[in-house]
């Protein structure tokens, strides 16, 4: 591994008498850092989907478009799970800022490929750099923020999603205006990735330990159940210890993984076909179907945050029944958003899918760190990534595409309300876990 790569070493500890002010400061300074830094991610992932319209004037069918669209979930998925376990013996403050970069750097070809291969080839490297995104940010939640407040401080770090999704349609206009064609659509995006990428590494940092600062767990006497001591939470693991100990033989990681191909279908099979099918079937001008695909993003900034709160405040950290009650509404939403022909009512069943399907996206990635210790973190997220983006998004992109093309939308919405219900099944199977690491490695 490249030297800088390699996590930072800790350094001699600062006055205790100023300890809470740096602590307070950097723990700002973090978050913020890992928030901006995956909202560009998803300037360089989500503009693809407001680009197919273009793609079909140019001659492509759904079927090809949505074969080239999978190839990023394929190689996000697979690579969220290697990055992942990687970046759990890595420093974040220059893993994260990499994978942004190459993925800007990726989107100015993008729009030039000559043929349907080339794409689908700078697809599969877009989502293998995606991949460096998610797991260092997993990284700074659990040393950074302890288990008792990392439900709400990860459904506020989670709509970092949102924000990015929702300001892609904004951004993609802006970029299209500036370069006069729609391949502006990849350009600014893929622009604005790298200097995000190059700007967040002069901020971000590694572990407290790194700068000077005890271990969060003793800063907030916060300790997981099956970890008492700074030693105990600090202690370091070999990538096969990761793996098999607490991530492959963990039952409660394995059924949130599966549900997470469920949600990530239901997601992306609304999200990324969304202007398509309002501009083909409920016949939405370009910019109506723009507005409708920001309000599904900006909807669930509060949903997710209000989700977190329940979830650590009134089921005292359980995830599961929250994430099912989300589904039974994401289930109710798309069937209302597929029936409907009033376009308010249509905005409206659009924006509660998005409200409410990004609560168990974000409770599954919680449930991850929860289940595994924080050395594992990264890895456990990819685990459970690795089924979102390989099994979720994926079919969402190449399955709703041939379906809708041979079977009508009939067919590609009564999938998404199967998946709801599937979602729901495998989320109940950890219905009363709660923080228990020590029973996930049993």
């Amino acid at each position: 591994m490249l030297n800088f790569l390699k996590p930072a070493p800790y350094v001699e500890r600062i006055p205790e008498e100023r300890i809470p002010s740096i602590y307070k400061r950097y723990r700002l300074q973090m978050f913020l850092s890992a928030y901006i830094g995956y909202m560009f991610y998803y300037f360089v992932r989500s503009n693809f989907a407001l680009a197919k319209v273009y793609f079909f004037q140019q001659g492509f069918t759904k079927s090809e478009i949505g074969l080239v669209a999978s190839a990023l979930g394929m190689a996000y998925g697979v690579s969220k799970f290697v990055m992942g376990n990687l970046s759990d013996r890595s420093n974040p403050r220059y893993f994260l800022a990499i994978g942004l970069i190459l993925s800007g750097v990726v989107n100015l070809f993008i729009p030039n490929a000559p043929n349907l291969g080339i794409m689908f080839v700078l697809m599969l490297l877009n989502g293998w750099f995606q991949g460096m995104g998610w797991p260092p940010c997993g990284r700074i939640m659990t040393h950074w923020f302890s288990d008792n407040e990392r439900g709400v401080k990860m459904s506020i770090w989670n709509t970092a999603h949102n924000v990015g999704g929702g300001f892609i349609a904004t951004i993609v206009l802006v970029g299209v205006s500036i370069f006069g064609s729609w391949k502006g659509n990849f350009y600014f995006p893929g622009i604005l990735a790298i200097c995000a990428g190059i700007i967040y590494m002069i901020f971000a940092r590694d572990t407290p330990q790194s700068v000077g600062l005890p271990p969060i767990e003793e800063y907030r006497n916060d300790y997981p159940e099956s970890q008492s001591t700074v030693e105990d939470a600090e202690l370091e693991l070999t990538a096969k210890e990761i793996l098999f100990k607490y991530v492959l033989n963990n039952k409660l990681l394995w059924c949130v993984a599966v549900a997470n191909i469920f949600v990530y279908f239901v997601r992306y099979g609304v999200a990324n076909w969304a202007p398509t099918y309002l501009q083909e079937v409920r016949h939405f001008s370009t910019t109506d179907s723009s507005i409708a695909y920001a309000l599904f993003e900006y909807a669930a900034i509060p949903g997710t945050i209000i989700v977190g709160w329940i979830s650590d405040h009134i089921f005292n950290g359980r995830r599961a029944p929250i994430g099912i009650i989300c589904m039974v509404g994401v289930g109710i939403a798309t069937f209302i958003y597929w029936k409907s022909t009033n376009p308010l009512a249509i905005d409206c069943a659009l924006a509660s899918v998005g409200a409410l399907i990004y609560g168990p996206v974000m409770l599954i990635g919680v449930s991850a760190l929860d289940f595994v210790p924080k050395k594992a973190g990264g890895t456990a997220a990819g685990f459970t990534g690795l089924f979102g983006y390989l099994g979720g998004e994926v079919a969402a992109e190449a399955l709703m595409g041939v379906v809708v093309d041979k079977f009508s939308w009939n067919g590609g919405f009564t999938m998404l309300i199967i998946s709801s219900i599937l979602a729901i099944v495998f989320l109940s199977f950890t219905w009363n876990s709660h923080n228990i690491k020590e029973k996930a490695q049993n």
